[in-house]
């Protein structure tokens, strides 16, 4: 039976595990998205508008992540990290670092992809905690019908919908 917690005023399936997607292929995964929506958190208080992620396959078998936003006095914010593959047999689970120190990635965060459009147009990225949560897509704008599919998707993931705060795209320009 799977019982519904309450908890930090989140009405969460915990006892269900997160099934990520069956497979990423990371060269077409790879790329710009424009953050929709997300589960507020510390490390993005300052972004007010126009969140980005960029992803790019190194020689090394890692990802290079440029995560982008406005802040509120209109200056970019950017952090650099790095990303790899903690399961090879699917590629939808990696762990995330944006701390270096003497060149060694420190603490590193989940980062599994539970959703993911056949066409690479939209991905929903959570954390087994249900804690982290992003919506991401490949224009600055998702159509009604797709976030009521995406909606469905976080909720059979033990999500409630209602956590992700919509991200503003306005007057969003290529680069930031």
């Amino acid at each position: 039976m799977i019982q519904f917690i309450h908890r930090s005023g989140n009405t969460q399936n915990t006892e269900k595990d997160i099934v990520t997607v069956e497979n990423v292929n990371l060269e077409k995964y790879t790329g710009l998205w424009y953050e929709i929506a997300r589960i507020p958190n510390r490390f993005q208080k300052q972004c007010l508008r126009n969140t980005t992620a960029e992803y790019s396959l190194r020689e090394d078998g890692k990802i290079n992540v440029t995560n982008r936003c406005l802040k509120e006095n209109g200056e970019i914010d950017e952090i650099k990290g790095i990303a790899k593959i903690t399961d090879p047999a699917t590629n939808a689970k990696l762990k995330v670092s944006f701390v270096r120190f003497l060149g060694i990635s420190l603490f590193w965060g989940d980062y599994w992809i539970i959703g993911l459009a056949e066409d690479y147009q939209w991905a929903i990225v959570g954390t087994p905690s249900r804690k982290y949560g992003w919506i991401l897509a490949r224009e600055p704008q998702l159509n009604a019908e797709i976030v009521a599919d995406i909606d469905q998707k976080l909720t059979e993931q033990g999500y409630n919908p209602k956590d992700f705060v919509k991200s503003s795209q306005e007057k969003f320009q290529t680069n930031p």
